[in-house]
């Protein structure tokens, strides 16, 4: 029986050896796709916040344009008109 446990020693040694190499490859892989969907969600909330202020600034600039515009002479005598 020590003569067989002693065959499979070498074999089983790889095999941890081999376990050790897919753990790194798996936690590298782990990480990649951590940072991959971190900086996803950083891109993804950057242009929606971008989007949102670049729609209130528009917004008030219509507001500003609205504010500045006046009716024309022609619509104030139909105004009185009616």
């Amino acid at each position: 029986m020590n003569a067989s446990h002693g065959l499979l020693a070498p074999v089983m040694a790889g095999s941890r050896v081999l376990l050790a190499d897919e753990r790194e490859l798996f936690l590298g892989r782990l990480v990649q796709i951590a940072v991959l969907c971190v900086l996803s969600l950083t891109v993804v909330f950057g242009v929606f916040f971008l989007g949102c202020n670049l729609l209130i600034k528009s917004e008030s600039m219509m507001n500003l344009l609205g504010d500045d515009r006046r009716a024309s002479k022609e619509a104030e005598i139909i105004m009185i008109a009616a």
